[in-house]
């Protein structure tokens, strides 16, 4: 079974669907099944191992786990963008995101330690749906003169077409 039939017989027999809103807190993230994490990060993994990445962005907290096991495949690190900025932060970017499935409004932040003009950056996240995050990531990543390469995501409920995802909106949607 590939990736994609996987995870939506695991949404099918132990998430739901309602909406815009895809409940998959049982296996992916409030509870993580490592094994499935897994398979999803290969699948990822794959699309970008040619890419010259040098590495993965992602902002907490549900996008953590999936740039962690992205970025063991790919064998580079990986940056979690902050919520709250730290007093060892003194010098960063800040972009500012808002969480349609939280409705609320947060700053991003990331150390000008971690992220140079050097970097060739992937930006990894549980779901897409309007694109704050990524808009945000964006906006951090210009900053620092980096340069996004891809975003990857597991599940793409945007009509996005160059947001890598192992599902999409109409794999969701029965028939």
């Amino acid at each position: 079974m590939t990736a994609a039939e996987i995870l939506l017989e695991r949404i099918q027999r132990e998430g739901s669907i309602d909406g815009e809103v895809v409940k998959v807190d049982r296996f992916l993230n409030h509870m993580v099944d490592p094994e499935l994490l897994d398979i999803l990060a290969d699948d990822l993994a794959k699309r970008f191992v040619n890419c010259g990445i040098s590495k993965i962005i992602t902002a907490e907290t549900s996008g953590i786990m999936l740039a962690l096991a992205v970025a063991a495949k790919l064998h580079v690190p990986f940056i979690y963008a902050k919520k709250k900025r730290p007093i060892t932060m003194p010098e960063y970017f800040a972009a500012a995101s808002y969480s349609f499935t939280k409705q609320e409004s947060t700053t991003l932040y990331v150390s000008r330690e971690v992220l140079t003009a050097a970097d060739r950056v992937l930006f990894i996240d549980d779901f897409f749906a309007r694109g704050s995050t990524l808009k945000a990531m964006e906006e951090i990543i210009s900053q620092s003169g980096a340069e996004l390469i891809g975003a990857a995501v597991i599940i793409n409920k945007s009509e996005r077409p160059d947001i890598q995802s192992i599902l999409t909106r109409d794999d969701l949607i029965p028939g």
